[in-house]
């Protein structure tokens, strides 16, 4: 039975996937290189635990039980030594996720699963660069995982059945959903998301509608609760640029190629909620939605 997990990065998704774990009872080991987000996440992790207090989802007890589950470490060697699930929540880039893949392998136990939570990567390619590929698996937890009741699961080409019938199971401790998918490019979720977003984003560029009036028809006419391009900001603009980089490289086809607009907007650094602007402005604090001055 799984009960010692690592979670390696300590950003948004990182933190979101040890609160959930060590709220479910599991000793979890938050890993990061830098200790000062390492600091921010469990600052992060306690004001949404306190979120939960205050809706009374969780009484304070669990919430002091929960934070007591999670410890911290800067490096993977001793981060991992006693785990036996690891699950990677770095960057959505390809070569820092192999490379970690690499390390993990070389000082995790014998038998330990090892989990990414990319979002479009090849499963199939992470699992080539460790000796033991048939314990390799994906598993993509929506944002903001604390809420978001699926968990997408990747098997890689190698990928064994006891593997991915132990991270189902895993995840439905979690109070999660699990969808078993198979490893192509974006996956299920990404795949059919991402290019509904970059045709949203085609259809400003092209002039046909406005920011509001196209995140208006998406939420009352097809019952989206957030609309594309507020979906987009969301996400972060350049992360949905990486994916459709991703679907369009694996795929060779044209259809997936990332909207100028969408380019342009992320080599200027308007990623939406992380940098404060994107297809809208986020003021901290601030529930309102206004319009970036850029498409007024």
């Amino acid at each position: 039975m799984i009960k010692d997990i690592a979670v390696i990065g300590a950003g948004t998704m990182g933190n979101g996937i040890a609160h959930v774990f060590a709220q479910h009872g599991f000793a979890v080991t938050l890993i990061d290189v830098n200790a000062t987000q390492l600091e921010k996440a469990i600052a992060t992790i306690g004001k949404n635990l306190d979120r939960q207090v205050a809706r009374a989802t969780i009484t304070e007890e669990q919430k002091k039980a929960a934070l007591e589950n999670i410890t911290t470490a800067t490096e993977i060697a001793t981060g991992i030594q006693n785990a036996r699930l690891v699950i990677e929540a770095a960057t959505e880039n390809t070569e820092l996720k192999v490379k970690i893949f690499k390390q993990v392998d070389e000082a995790a136990p014998a038998g330990c699963i090892l989990a990414t939570n990319t979002s479009s990567i090849s499963i199939t390619k992470i699992a080539a660069a460790t000796k033991r590929p048939e314990l390799v698996i994906g598993m993509h937890f929506m944002n903001p995982v604390p809420v978001m009741k699926l968990v997408e699961i990747i098997n890689g080409y190698q990928t064994t059945k006891e593997v991915t019938d132990t991270i189902a199971a895993l995840s439905k401790q979690l109070g999660k959903i699990p969808c078993v998918v198979n490893d192509y490019p974006g996956f299920i979720a990404n795949r059919i998301l991402m290019p509904m977003i970059n045709e949203a984003i085609y259809s400003l560029y092209e002039g046909v509608a406005g920011v509001e009036e196209i995140d208006t028809v998406m939420k009352l006419g097809m019952a989206h609760p957030m609309g594309p391009l507020q979906l987009a900001d969301f996400i972060g603009l350049d992360v949905c640029l990486s994916i459709l980089k991703v679907l369009q490289d694996g795929f060779g086809n044209p259809k997936y190629a990332p909207c100028p607009l969408l380019v342009n907007m992320v080599m200027a650094g308007k990623l939406g909620v992380k940098s404060g602007e994107g297809f809208y402005v986020y003021t901290p604090g601030s529930k309102e939605l206004v319009l970036s001055k850029s498409f007024i």
